[in-house]
């Protein structure tokens, strides 16, 4: 993953929920953050706004999950919909793609979230969604 860091300053910051500056920790974050900001049907979009408890199983405790996206959107159908967005390289997200052991520790821990973010979601009526580099950088998309 791309390992970029700073302030995004939205074009339209109307659409941002959450309080303070909004930080992408890698490049891929920002071009997920520059396609919600620019995106007409986006409504609404966080960076980092939700707070989801799980359980590690590598240290063994209870700790806190925030997804990288709560985003809003309007589909096709005129239907709105709120997804929690995590963004990842397929090395942190496929086992079959987790080749050394720091991929595979990395992959046991995000299971484990999104384990978590999957029954919240299902709580809350939203969708949970992994997004690898195969759909931020899809032609096209």
């Amino acid at each position: 993953m791309a390992t970029s860091k700073g302030i995004f300053v939205p074009k339209n910051p109307s659409k941002v929920i959450g309080k303070g500056s909004i930080k992408y920790r890698s490049s891929w974050e920002q071009v997920f953050m520059n396609f919600c900001d620019n995106n007409p049907s986006v409504v609404t979009w966080g960076s980092e706004v939700l707070r989801i408890p799980y359980y590690n199983p590598i240290n063994k405790k209870n700790t806190i999950y925030i997804p990288d996206f709560l985003v809003s959107y309007i589909d096709r159908n005129g239907n709105q919909h709120t997804e929690v967005i995590e963004i990842k390289p397929l090395k942190e997200a496929v086992m079959e793609r987790a080749r050394s052991p720091r991929d595979k520790i990395m992959l046991a821990v995000n299971m484990s979230k999104w384990q978590a973010a999957q029954k919240f979601c299902a709580a809350n009526n939203l969708v949970f969604r992994l997004v690898t580099e195969q759909q931020l950088f899809a032609t096209g998309r």
